[in-house]
This record gives structure tokens, C-alpha cells and sequence, in this order.
């Protein structure tokens, strides 16, 4: 006699995303503001290659692979976080989530830098193409970092108070969808401004 529980179906109804709802709505329609820009930049660069390429040399590729580095990071931290809290380790979580922020905080510190670099040496949107692109692209993402550590500064100050657990993820789920929205983008913007000719 076979006592072995009976397997799943093979294909069962597919499972909604994590979170609510309206966050996946509002990512997608900022993917879309994104996908835009990219496309816009694109076609700019694709009519005056050679002076893309001249102005990506006067970029800082190790700033912008730090950054990366900084979102990836924070982006593993934030997932860790999630996973916590769905095993009702909101201590753990929330420190997670310290570290997400840190991470963000990280970015801006770097990203600042750069800025303050190009603006002393008189860098600014009307200099060019390529740094009109540049400066939007990068300060529209930096903008969603800003927004994006809000949502995880929110979600850590209800996470340490106990708000979330196995029984409610749906608020930390949401806000961490966000944040991977943002550092996805940026896996798109580093190479496509920084690198690739």
C-alpha cells in the first residue's frame, strides 16, 4: 500500500506577485518612463556616436561600478529582510533593512560626488547632448534611490515595532518590489551610459 502523499498537479494556477497590486502597476508604468529615456538616449547617441563616446571618457567608471556594487548589495540586503521577517524574525529583518539603507546611502554619497565634480568643473545640461542624457538619466534614478530609502527607512521603523510577520507581508513585499525596480534600472543605466560604445 502506497502511503506517499500525492504530488501537486504539474501546472497549478500561477501565484500573484509579491506585494500589492497598485505597487506592480506603479513599477511597471516606471519602467516604461524609463524604457523612454533609454530609447531617447539611445537614438541621440546613435546620430552622434563619436561625441558619446568622446564624453562617456570623462566619466568615473569606478564610481559608477561602486554604485552598482552599493544597489546590487542593498538590493540582497532588502531580500534577506523580506525572508526574515516571512520566518517571524522581524529583529533580523529590520537589521537587514539597516543594511539596505546604508547601502542607498552609499549610492547618493558616491553619486553626490560626481555631481559636484561635474558642476565645479562647469558641466551642466545645456553642455552637450551626451550630458544633457546623462545628468536627467542619472538624477531621475537618483531621485527613485531617494524615494526608494524612504519606503525602506518606513518599512524598518514598522518592522522593529513587529508590523510585518508571516501572516502580513504584503506592506514589506511591496516596498522591497520598489527597491528592486530601482536597482534594476540602474543595472540597465551603468552600462547603456557608462560603458557600452
Amino acid at each position: 500500500m502506497d502511503l506517499a502523499p500525492p504530488s501537486p498537479p504539474p501546472h497549478g494556477p500561477a501565484s500573484a506577485p509579491p506585494g500589492d497590486l497598485a505597487i506592480w502597476f506603479f513599477i511597471l508604468a516606471e519602467l516604461l518612463a524609463f524604457g523612454v529615456f533609454f530609447a531617447a538616449y539611445a537614438f541621440a547617441r546613435a546620430r552622434n556616436v563619436e561625441l558619446f563616446d568622446t564624453m562617456q571618457q570623462t566619466l568615473d567608471r569606478q564610481a559608477g561600478a561602486l554604485n552598482t556594487v552599493l544597489l546590487i548589495s542593498g538590493s540582497a540586503c532588502v531580500a534577506r529582510a523580506v525572508e526574515a521577517v516571512g520566518r517571524a524574525r522581524s529583529a533580523t529583518g529590520a537589521r537587514w533593512l539597516l543594511a539596505g539603507i546604508a547601502c542607498g546611502g552609499g549610492f547618493l554619497v558616491v553619486k553626490g560626488i560626481e555631481y559636484a565634480d561635474k558642476f565645479g568643473a562647469g558641466i551642466n545640461l545645456s553642455t552637450n547632448t551626451f550630458y544633457m542624457f546623462y545628468l536627467s538619466l542619472t538624477f531621475f534614478h537618483f531621485m527613485h534611490v531617494i524615494l526608494g530609502m524612504v519606503i525602506l527607512v518606513a518599512l524598518w521603523f514598522k518592522t522593529r515595532q513587529g508590523a510585518y510577520g508571516p501572516a502580513d507581508m504584503n506592506g514589506i513585499e511591496s516596498g522591497a518590489a520598489y527597491w528592486h525596480m530601482v536597482d534594476l534600472v540602474w543595472i540597465v543605466l551603468f552600462p547603456l551610459v557608462y560603458v557600452m560604445r
